[in-house]
């Protein structure tokens, strides 16, 4: 007589060592026979459904396995971006470029700093009031733009054109003494001296200013960019960061708060347009554009928090960023 084991669990995990097609059918039966004799209360006689064989595998599956399987990635290559961090040394801040940069997972120094969010797909940059670069007093967390990987010196002006899409969001951010958030730069277009252009005007470094800067601002997205102080100046006069100060500025109506949203910026001779989650629109044409056109430039992208309070934070996480030129 066939002696049935009264704990179903234990019948149905015998099925892992079980092959071929006729042993299946006979371990069905085995299984119908024991429903039929612990259903004695209803009186049912239900069979049950065949389990299928990717069933069978699915049971087999181990913890570790299905770990694996739940990890979500950033959609970011990073071969043609460097980050500048907080921290410093040998008195400027660290900057990482590729190839180190691609494993930033096991770099120790920039674990605190710059590091993946597996569950919601992200690229977390984190920042904090630190080591500072040599023209601004606000630290950051930041990408910068390298066509060539590892070099600064090949960059693109208006003419040539450039785009920067990036899906991100506002993770956290500190308050200051009054209640109100802090804010912190997501997004820039930045300028950048020729070496021909910082000997011609005897600066000792090739910085240039920001034509463009997108601010995370009380939930909103806030749009600046740069103007001449006097539009009839020299090709050579413009060239001076003392030139230049903050022009026009837009802030897009819908507030992002911490939600996910889309930024795509979209650079061409004499233009730039902002769009927030496609479908908001800022374009901006002027002369101050068009006189731009001396000037290299780069994007830039991260979490450039603009605050100095000692215990101020924020945390800035993108799931995409694409450049195409």
């Amino acid at each position: 007589m066939l002696n049935i084991t009264k704990d179903k669990t234990k019948v149905l995990l015998q099925f892992n060592f079980f092959k071929t097609y006729t042993l299946k059918l006979v371990l069905i039966i085995t299984v119908t026979l024991f429903v039929c004799a612990c259903s004695g209360n209803n009186n049912s006689t239900e069979v049950p459904e065949e389990i299928e064989d990717d069933q069978i595998l699915d049971e087999q599956t181990t913890p570790e396995e299905a770990d694996e399987s739940s990890y979500t990635l950033p959609e970011i290559d990073l071969n043609n971006w460097k980050v500048t961090l907080p921290v410093s040394e040998n008195g400027r801040p660290i900057e990482v470029e590729p190839p180190e940069i691609l494993n930033y997972a096991n770099n120790e120094v920039l674990k605190p700093f710059m590091y993946n969010d597996s569950i919601n797909g992200a690229l977390v940059f984190y920042t904090y009031p630190g080591a500072t670069t040599p023209n601004s007093s606000y630290s950051r967390t930041e990408l910068r733009e390298q066509m060539n990987p590892g070099s600064n010196s090949t960059n693109w002006t208006f003419k040539e054109g450039g785009r920067m899409k990036g899906t991100l969001s506002l993770d956290s951010i500190s308050k200051d003494g009054d209640g109100d958030y802090h804010r912190t730069m997501v997004m820039q277009i930045h300028g950048r001296l020729t070496n021909e252009q910082r000997d011609l005007i005897g600066e000792n470094d090739n910085n240039a200013p920001p034509m463009l800067k997108i601010y995370w601002q009380d939930g909103y997205i806030r749009v600046v960019t740069k103007a001449l102080k006097d539009t009839s100046v020299s090709d050579t006069e413009l060239l001076y960061t003392s030139a230049w100060e903050d022009g026009a500025s837009h802030i897009f109506p819908d507030k992002v708060n911490f939600e996910k949203f889309s930024l795509e910026i979209k650079a061409s001779e004499g233009k730039i347009e902002v769009v927030l989650n496609e479908t908001e629109s800022k374009i901006f044409e002027s002369v101050h554009i068009d006189k731009w056109g001396v000037f290299e430039n780069y994007f830039k992208a991260g979490n450039y928090l603009q605050s100095t309070d000692e215990d101020s934070y924020a945390s800035v996480k993108y799931y995409k960023l694409d450049v195409v030129h």
